[in-house]
């Protein structure tokens, strides 16, 4: 007997019926996701997780209050929280995000990568590293894409409505990212292999 796990919707229900454990298995599921958007954009994890647990009180909040509208999936609108979140702590305190690693968390060691041997693991850090540099010399707006595409694995689609642009302004910001990684890379002539 097989037993299918319930969806987002589902766990929403049954939390709002008084079931805790249906909305600890939401949280769950999607707390990596949404952590590691919110650590990408604010590059500190104290501030990451006070962000995140602020994220989480919200939704609460709004669930409890019968606020949350189930047209759109739960895992978008939770990012959509969690940008915002974040925005609001830039326009608070003047930064933008930037993208580089610390000593206590880096993105692409948490991305599953077999590494045959240490000479290539060793390429791949560089690489790993260079590429970070350039993401981070991007303007605001193509950084921010990037994030949401490539290290959040958020869809186009879910990116436009996350940001409030069209998908053709979501498109055109990685395609001009692209185009500009690829002007950097030729001028410093950065081999990224």
């Amino acid at each position: 007997m097989q037993v299918t796990p319930l969806n987002d919707q589902q766990l929403i229900a049954q939390y709002l019926e008084g079931n805790e454990r249906a909305f600890e298995e939401l949280l769950n599921r999607h707390q990596q996701k949404i952590y590691t958007s919110i650590y990408l954009f604010v590059k500190d994890q104290s501030l990451a997780e006070d962000i995140f647990q602020e994220v989480f009180i919200k939704i609460i909040d709004t669930l409890r209050r019968g606020k949350y509208n189930h047209e759109g999936k739960f895992l978008q609108w939770a990012m959509r929280i969690a940008y915002n979140m974040c925005v609001d702590y830039f326009r608070r305190t003047k930064r933008r995000p930037k993208v580089s690693p610390t000593d206590t968390f880096d993105i692409f060691d948490i991305l599953q990568v077999s590494e045959p041997n240490a000479e290539q693991g060793m390429i791949r850090s560089q690489t790993h590293d260079k590429v970070r540099q350039l993401v981070d010399m991007l303007p605001p707006e193509q950084r921010e894409v990037v994030i949401l595409r490539h290290y959040a694995d958020m869809s186009f689609k879910e990116i436009a409505k996350l940001t409030r642009v069209s998908i053709n302004t979501a498109l055109g910001r990685m395609r001009y990212a692209l185009i500009n990684i690829r002007k950097m890379v030729e001028e410093r002539e950065v081999i990224l292999q």
